[in-house]
């Protein structure tokens, strides 16, 4: 692995005309431009997107914090249920982004359009199928978590909100997928920067009832959170069918085309398969974790939040690496793709490597920012210490995951997910917290493990090089 930081060699005249550029939304072709920038241009806004989506969460858990710890953890459970949910649109948005980035590429703008709206079609499928039974049977799935009366008592509102959202949520993946694949990320990231300004400024007034606002508790956070996804959700589609994407939808990409909605299903089962079963895991570690009472609970739940914040601007840079493998799959440039995924995965490395570093030696002050609750923010410092130490394994590991996902070979990250995931890190935590009596520590010591073992054989899969010969 090598890592080239050649960009700060830059004048920082040159870095800001660049960042402006990358910015503006200005069409490049990313398949000649020098790999460099090519990186750099869809890399920050991509960063930037992935960062407001996070922002979210984070909004949400600082007003929450303070109605107490059974809010936080009716939030936390809540959230972890909804991680199925992102992993099934994260499946669906990678396989959007894979499909539309080969097609341009291929400099095939109608086959894009096509693509396009059997995303959308799919996504809406996926989220009914979900949303339905979710708002249902919401306190049942609390319940399912091990969540005490209390917290189903004061959550199940909040859970059924959250759950009825999957409409808006799968169709802001998917659409910011389309964006993505088309090499548009700056519209991705406006589009969260608009659902994100909303949400900002609803959260505190629902939450407590600033003004002509009613106050809502810790059900004011799903409503402003559904509000302002939604919005953000109009704006996509205006912009869709206007003439500010590379993608523009007309009327007779308006219907069902079988043959491709069948393709991108295809790959979309195996994306959202991979993901469920890195999401899954989670469900079943935050259960361990539940176990150790409701300190352990918010505590974890504080700490994956802020992990969460310095994963996902990660994941702006992994989502690069996917755009650049797919179009230049469909350009016949498969070399450039794999050099693309080497030099970003060097970047993410330095990038997520010093968020760990900052979180370790500064874990008691972050972490008092969420909460003023000893035994919370005990809990709270050891989990963000012992996963932050594994960063430099996801770094590598997220970059070549979503290289294998943006050539459209989701079979094979899934397959490794579930040995990493489901046959060593569940086994190895239960292990840990119960028989050798660490608890909830022994959970959190769990998931840096896995993931060195994930990122070790991915990168193994990856240098075969079968992902190249991938079509989609």
């Amino acid at each position: 692995m090598s890592i080239d930081l050649s960009l700060a060699q830059d004048s920082p005249q040159s870095v800001w005309a660049e960042l402006r550029t990358s910015l503006s939304g200005v069409e490049q072709d990313y398949t000649s431009l020098p790999l460099r920038r090519a990186i750099f241009l869809l890399a920050v806004p991509m960063v930037l997107e992935t960062s407001m989506e996070s922002l979210f969460a984070i909004v949400d858990m600082f007003w929450v914090a303070r109605l107490g710890a059974v809010s936080v953890a009716a939030v936390g459970l809540t959230e972890t249920l909804m991680t199925i949910f992102y992993g099934v649109a994260t499946g669906a948005s990678m396989a959007t982004t894979a499909m539309v980035a080969r097609r341009i590429g291929e400099k095939n703008a109608e086959g894009a359009a096509e693509s396009a709206v059997q995303a959308v079609i799919l996504g809406l499928l996926l989220a009914a199928a979900i949303a339905i039974p979710g708002m249902i049977f919401a306190p049942h799935l609390l319940r399912l978590m091990n969540a005490e009366p209390a917290v189903v008592a004061m959550g199940s509102t909040f859970t059924r909100i959250m759950m009825g959202s999957t409409f808006s949520i799968m169709l802001l993946f998917v659409m910011n997928a389309i964006f993505r694949g088309a090499g548009d990320p700056a519209i991705s990231m406006r589009v969260l920067w608009f659902a994100n300004a909303i949400n900002l400024l609803l959260d505190p007034c629902l939450i407590y009832g600033l003004g002509p606002f009613p106050r809502l508790g810790v059900t004011g956070a799903a409503v402003s959170t559904t509000i302002g996804r939604t919005a953000g959700v109009v704006l996509q589609c205006w912009l869709l069918f206007g003439a500010a994407s590379r993608v523009r939808i007309v009327r007779r990409h308006l219907q069902v085309r079988l043959d491709i909605l069948g393709r991108l299903a295809k790959v979309a089962a195996n994306g959202a398969l991979q993901y469920l079963i890195g999401q899954a895991s989670w469900v079943w570690l935050i259960r361990i974790v539940a176990g150790f009472g409701s300190e352990a609970l918010a505590g974890y739940t504080v700490a994956i939040r802020m992990i969460i914040f310095t994963l996902l601007p990660s994941w702006g840079l992994s989502n690069a690496a996917a755009t650049l493998v797919g179009q230049n799959l469909g350009a016949q440039r498969p070399e450039r793709a794999q050099a693309a995924v080497r030099r970003i995965g060097g970047y993410n490395c330095v990038v997520l490597g010093a968020a760990g570093a900052v979180m370790i030696v500064f874990a008691r002050p972050l972490v008092s920012i969420f909460t003023h609750d000893p035994q919370v923010i005990e809990q709270a410092m050891l989990c963000l210490r012992v996963i932050s130490a594994g960063n430099l394994f996801y770094a590598y590991g997220m970059v070549l995951s979503q290289a294998f996902n943006g050539a459209g070979d989701t079979a094979t990250p899934t397959k490794l997910n579930l040995v990493a995931y489901w046959a060593f890190q569940l086994p190895l935590a239960w292990l840990l917290a119960f028989h050798l009596r660490l608890g909830a520590a022994g959970a959190y010591w769990a998931i840096p493990t896995a993931e060195g073992l994930l990122a070790s054989m991915s990168f193994w899969m990856f240098s075969r090089g079968e992902w190249k010969k991938r079509e989609i």
